[in-house]
């Protein structure tokens, strides 16, 4: 990497177990090398900056105390763990970071040992690592384990779930809490401050006075009122609620504190049972820019790394949403907009603003918040739920049982459906198709570029029962977009171009490169618009006049579009020759989208040479029985 500034203590570091012969004051100086580290990396890369810089002194301390990877570390999300990659071996190849070859930008069993489990999603590091330390105990091994946990993880059920399973046990588990979301007093050990911290944070405040709200209609409110907060003080201080748990509560600790940190974690070593510590950390710490801003400087772009750029020059298909969403309010007062901790990366920041009464960011809790969308259609309001194709997974029970089953007109708008690029395999959504497809009472569109987008929005809006829109990440065709309301003719495919012999019958994002394989190959293209229900006429139609039909779709082959094609050809009987063209049996790993669809053969010259490579088989097939 050019103009690599010097780090004299860090060059030293190949392991943890370089960090256990360094005095306090050189691993202070160590801390400040990393962050520089960071910045001049993750700035080139890209990646998530912000929650890195916050957790450096927390990942220094937790691996100078800890024995691991014979300890077992858990991080939870993967977003905080750049550094923890830096001390474990990788620190040269954080110039590869979230590029095509190189380093995941989260913890994977495979990349290393010390990645003691695959993270991705958040909420899940309480469980896996309570599931470790189980199995440790079983097996009379000394290991310990512990969970680093961000505080926006801990809006999620499944972590509460596995706290309270959790401390109903003796397994020597400690959960580290990163609470980067509070300011840090200067001496935050001394309780009153601690009190007054609390007391006066927002969290507390805003449960304080949400609460008299409601409370000043009763009755007796007054006399009722002193007693209430006094109450109210026991119930929100978190040491109270974490013991109520069976934990036993530590902290809260300065997280940036490194001799202080590396004194209580050696403290908390010698403990056994289940122990909860409290790091307050300060999220883009050592990066003024990033301090002011953390949110700005959370997850990053890349400056100086030389990446392939999408020739597409429009708006966003996340844009598109955001205007269709803000245009739609102002026409229908009855819509509801709902996101599970997305606001930003779904492009809902205008509406919030402009709707705050009619905005919901339920946290991380993608069950909570497709439930509460079915709630609210039961009593009449149109709801809109925006969430990523990945994080749609973790509700999938609730969209069957709570929305499908009862017909509910909930509208799902679908961001980064397909190849999301560097985050990779945990963030990409490559299944939709495939499990949406099979629930009764479902719409699913996918549209080709931004204006047929809006369309299909209007139309899953207007649409009387549970509707879905998925579309990629990024920018499609379209380099304007018209923003009249204009819904499509459900289940209605749209001819594209007339060819010969083939037929390629293409969803959403692979419309284009398949209008170009279409194009070199004389083709017939028809543009699906619709999942579910299919186009059968024109499908059928298309079979009778092509000796090859081709599926293609931005979406896992198994369950997907091109097999509900395939098995309406099969129901009516119809022996046309088909081939599906998608996303392979497998997890695909990050790398720039374009990089990644052209490995899987789902860019335009890629649909071209698969197509001729079957019909050039076909050729020699008929050589061999002619001759």
């Amino acid at each position: 990497m050019p103009d690599k500034p010097a780090y004299p203590i860090l060059d030293t570091i190949d392991s943890p177990a370089d960090l256990r012969r360094l005095t306090k004051a050189e691993l202070v100086r160590l801390a400040g090398e990393i962050r520089d580290f960071l910045v001049h990396t993750v700035t080139r890369t890209g990646g998530h900056l912000a929650a890195n810089l916050g957790t450096v002194e927390l990942s220094i301390a937790l691996h100078t105390v800890f024995n691991t990877p014979h300890d077992k570390l858990v991080w939870d999300v993967g977003h905080q763990a750049y550094c923890h990659k830096i001390l474990t071996g990788r620190r040269e190849q954080m110039r590869s970071l979230r590029q095509l070859g190189g380093i995941s930008g989260f913890p994977k069993r495979d990349e290393s040992p010390y990645d003691t489990f695959g993270v991705g999603h958040s909420s899940t590091s309480i469980s896996a690592a309570l599931g470790m330390a189980l199995a440790h105990q079983q097996r009379g091994q000394d290991h310990k384990t512990i969970a680093v946990i961000g505080d926006g993880a801990m809006t999620a059920g499944m972590a509460f779930e596995a706290l309270n399973h959790a401390g109903d046990l003796n397994a020597n588990l400690l959960v580290v809490l990163n609470d980067n979301d509070m300011s840090i007093s200067h001496n935050v050990g001394g309780l009153s401050k601690y009190l007054s911290r609390i007391l006066a944070g927002r969290f507390y405040t805003s449960m304080r006075e949400g609460s008299k709200k409601v409370l000043s209609h009763l009755p007796s409110f007054r006399e009722f009122a002193r007693r209430w907060e006094e109450h109210m003080k026991g119930m929100l201080v978190p040491g109270t609620l974490f013991e109520e748990l069976g934990f036993n509560y530590i902290g809260p600790v300065d997280g940036h504190d490194l001799p202080e940190l590396i004194k209580t974690l050696e403290n908390i070593r010698q403990l056994s049972g289940p122990q909860f510590l409290h790091v307050v950390t300060r999220k883009g710490k050592g990066h003024e820019a990033a301090e002011k801003d953390p949110l700005a400087w959370h997850g990053i772009n890349a400056t100086a790394v030389t990446r392939q750029t999408p020739a597409e020059t429009g708006p966003s298909y996340t844009a598109v949403f955001g205007e269709w969403l803000c245009d739609m309010a102002e026409q229908e007062p009855r819509l509801i907009g709902i996101t599970p901790a997305m606001c930003e990366g779904s492009g809902m920041v205008d509406f919030s603003q402009r709707f705050p009464e009619r905005y919901f960011d339920v946290g991380i809790a993608e069950q909570h918040a497709v439930t509460l969308a079915a709630g609210l259609a039961s009593a009449g309001k149109k709801p809109v739920v925006a969430i990523y194709s990945t994080f749609l997974q973790r509700a999938y029970d609730q969209l069957i049982h709570d929305v499908a089953l009862q017909n509910l007109p909930v509208l799902f708008a679908i961001d980064r459906a397909g190849l999301v690029g560097p985050d990779g395999p945990t963030h990409a959504g490559s299944f939709d198709l495939s499990f949406l497809r099979c629930i009764p009472n479902l719409l699913i569109m996918a549209p080709a570029d931004q204006n047929e987008c809006r369309q299909m929005l209007d139309t899953g809006f207007h649409h009387s029962g549970p509707a879905a829109v998925r579309y990629p990440r990024g920018s499609g065709p379209a380099t304007t977009v018209s923003r009249i309301h204009k819904p499509l003719p459900v289940g209605q495919a749209e001819i594209r171009r007339k060819g010969r012999r083939v037929a390629l019958l293409a969803f959403g994002s692979m419309v284009a490169p398949a209008m170009q394989a279409a194009e070199a190959l004389d083709a017939t293209l028809v543009n699906m618009r619709f999942i579910k229900p299919l186009d059968e006429a024109t499908i059928l139609a298309m079979a009778d006049h092509h000796e090859l039909l081709v599926t293609v779709e931005e979406n896992v082959i198994a369950g997907g579009a091109g097999s509900g094609v395939a098995e309406l050809l099969s129901a009516h009987g119809h022996a046309c020759r088909i081939t599906h063209l998608g996303l392979p049996d497998a997890f695909i790993e990050h790398g720039s989208r374009e990089e990644l669809l052209k490995i899987c053969g789902l860019d335009g010259a890629g649909i071209q040479e698969h197509v001729e490579s079957l019909l050039r088989n076909d050729c020699k097939l008929e050589q061999k029985l002619i001759s």
